[in-house]
């Protein structure tokens, strides 16, 4: 049986300031979720701009937000001026 090597926290390291301000620009992939009704290949084919898609989500109802394919926390979507945009309602 083989023994997995063992890590002990550092204490007391001191991380850089300028370090954490670099890693706030690291890119991530922020993604919302949201059900389609009845959608099926030959309705993604058809689609043009300015078409409307059914969803699944009821008006007001929380939508899954993941970063880099992990869910970070609920939203509700809101219209703002002329865009659509997200609310986070709750982080996980």
């Amino acid at each position: 049986m083989a023994s997995l090597p063992m890590t002990v926290p550092a204490k007391n390291v001191e991380v850089p300031e300028d370090l954490w301000e670099q890693a706030g620009l690291l890119p991530c992939i922020l993604t919302v979720e949201v059900g389609v009704k009845n959608f099926n290949v030959g309705d993604l084919l058809r689609l043009e701009r300015g078409a409307i898609v059914e969803s699944k989500a009821i008006k007001g109802a929380d939508v899954p937000v993941s970063i880099n394919a992990r869910v970070i926390g609920w939203a509700e979507f809101e219209v703002v001026g002329q865009r659509l945009a997200l609310r986070l309602t709750d982080l996980a």
